[in-house]
């Protein structure tokens, strides 16, 4: 049998890849606990500097697998509790994944997929692709993937689509910051490819302090407190071996010492 998941790792980057094409790559409980274990020790591997997150087959991901949704059918609430429960830790695995994450997004992109889409750093998708909010079609909502998606897309454009399940393009859904760049499929790699060589380009301490730095701080007033921990974190980070090393080599018109 199949992977659910192909993993493979070369200069720094490791490429996740969902490999249940036959269902339009549709979350299972199989999958949902491989992305959950996968994702959580991709951090824990100093040697990682970005990761990729892509799909095979013409879906990215299409949501619930139809045969995991007839198991849930039959579900008590507690049951359902657990269920959604693993649903939500995979989705924050990801999200908090210390490593920045770039969704290669090469086909459709329905329900859940669009929270995994959402809790992805950085989404390249090809003009193609289709967005699609389905859940209340099922008499559902999106409730675990909602946070994500509506720090993505914004409060209104979430209620509309939320609550109409139209379908939207890629190219809209880059207008309303769900997605990053729409290529089309002859130059999706090409884009991926130069964004992860610009981001292992960087200093890798300082992209991991940029994402968990964006992340906590994009929903705060701008208090004296908050000033105050940008100047600690600043410090702290030109103090740093990698900070006083990236400065050195600058001021020395050399590479750093993560490029040599």
């Amino acid at each position: 049998m199949d992977k659910l998941l192909k993993i493979q790792t070369q200069d720094h980057v490791v490429r996740v890849t969902l490999n249940r094409p036959e269902v339009r790559n549709a979350f299972n409980a199989a999958l949902i606990s491989e992305l959950t274990e996968a994702f959580a020790g991709f951090g824990q591997d100093k040697t990682l500097r970005a990761v990729l997150l892509g799909a095979e087959g013409k879906a990215f991901c299409a949501g619930a697998d139809l045969n995991w949704m007839k198991d849930m059918a039959g579900f008590s609430r507690d049951e359902n509790l657990a269920d959604a429960g693993k649903l939500a830790e995979m989705l924050w695995t990801v999200y908090n994944c210390p490593l920045p994450v770039i969704a290669r997004v090469q086909g459709d992109v329905y329900a859940g997929g669009v929270g995994l889409a959402a809790v992805c750093d950085v989404v390249v998708a090809v003009d193609s692709a289709g967005f699609c909010l389905s859940e209340v079609k099922l008499g559902l909502l999106p409730a675990t993937i909602g946070p994500y998606v509506i720090r993505a897309m914004g409060e209104q454009a979430s209620k509309r689509y939320f609550v109409t399940a139209e379908r939207f393009s890629a190219a809209e859904a880059c207008r309303l910051g769900l997605v990053h760049e729409v290529t089309s499929a002859e130059a999706l790699d090409e884009k991926v490819d130069s964004l992860l060589a610009a981001i292992v380009g960087n200093g890798p301490a300082a992209v991991r302090a940029c994402k968990a730095f964006v992340q906590e701080i994009a929903q705060q007033p701008i208090t004296p407190e908050l000033r105050a921990a940008t100047v600690s974190r600043i410090a702290d980070i030109r103090a740093s071996a990698e900070g006083r090393e990236g400065v050195q080599s600058f001021l020395d018109k050399r590479r750093p010492s993560w490029l040599q």
